[in-house]
């Protein structure tokens, strides 16, 4: 049974930083590529980054560049994203999820999912 946690979230004051992990087990993590998605309340899930399944390469949306940085760890089952200079814009839902067939913004291709983390940003 394949289960991904994300971890991390919580209530941060605008222009910190916050580092969401989430962890992957019943899968073979390093044949997937990984993302994260946020969805904030009345808007649709967008992409945030992507990190393909070697960590060789990684996409990050517009909003996170210069401020988002994915990465993995695949001898733990894990993929990062550090985001810095934290904007009240940044608030939602953040979800990790794995896709077994390439890297993407879009949430369509993506197998499995968890269950979010919340982050919040305060002005």
């Amino acid at each position: 049974q394949v289960q991904v946690v994300e971890s991390g979230g919580g209530l941060v004051q605008a222009g910190g930083s916050l580092r969401l992990s989430c962890t992957a087990s019943g899968m073979t993590f390093g044949a997937y590529a990984m993302g994260w998605f946020r969805q904030a309340p009345g808007k649709e899930r967008e992409g945030v980054s992507c990190i393909t399944s070697s960590g060789r390469n990684t996409y990050t949306a517009n909003y996170g560049q210069g401020r988002f940085t994915i990465s993995r760890d695949n001898a733990k089952n894990t993929v990062y994203l550090q985001m810095n200079v934290l904007k009240p814009e940044d608030t939602a839902m953040y979800y990790c999820a794995a896709s077994s067939f390439a890297c993407s913004l879009l949430p369509g291709g993506f197998d499995y999912w968890g269950q979010g983390t919340q982050v919040t940003v305060s002005s």
